[in-house]
């Protein structure tokens, strides 16, 4: 299991911390870190759709312009992750994008 996100942002906290508390193990990437290749990311929208995989509240997108904002391109995004909701968590061919307690309970 693969959890993709930015250690700073108070989502991926909680996300990490339900697993940890769960017991259940995860890798954590930071995709500042460690930048999302075009395979991974196309992998993301794929499976959840562009229009889930953005986070349209993020100060980010918000700084877009309206075409950028009307044309979301796998290239913008690769520019600027943290236009992605966050945490991306990947368990094989499941793709989860954001946090609740109810979306990870059967993790368990």
């Amino acid at each position: 299991m693969k959890m993709y996100g930015i250690k700073n942002c108070d989502t991926v906290k909680k996300a990490q911390k339900y697993l940890q508390l769960n017991n259940i193990e995860f890798e954590f990437i930071d995709f500042r870190e460690q930048p999302l290749d075009e395979k991974t990311l196309q992998s993301f929208a794929d499976s959840v759709g562009w229009d889930k995989l953005i986070n349209k509240r993020s100060t980010t997108y918000r700084n877009l312009t309206d075409v950028q904002k009307t044309d979301i391109t796998l290239e913008l995004t690769l520019k600027n992750p943290t236009l992605i909701k966050r945490p991306v968590l990947v368990t094989g061919a499941d793709v989860r994008v954001g946090f609740s307690e109810k979306s990870y309970s059967d993790l368990t």
